[in-house]
């Protein structure tokens, strides 16, 4: 699935979900170190886990961020937005 951010740095994320669980997730844009980390830490992690963790994460004075994004498109996905991408 492909996800457009909204408020941060990056542009776009891309993800898939097998099983339950987070994979392939890819940021366009963005801090580099930060979001290969946090694509990194959630491979293979179960998708509620992953909302959980990181849903209502700030980036400073910024209602969002990056992971917080990547909740957002794991519920976006969940809700059954994009699935057929």
């Amino acid at each position: 699935m492909k996800y457009n951010t909204k408020g941060v740095c990056s542009r776009s994320i891309t993800f898939d979900v097998k099983d339950n669980k987070v994979t392939d997730v890819q940021f366009e844009g963005g801090c580099s170190g930060n979001t290969q980390g946090v694509a990194r830490l959630v491979e293979g992690m179960d998708i509620d886990e992953a909302i959980k963790r990181m849903k209502g994460i700030r980036c400073g004075f910024k209602s969002t961020s990056c992971p917080d994004q990547l909740a957002l498109a794991l519920l976006a996905y969940k809700d059954g937005i994009g699935k057929a991408e």
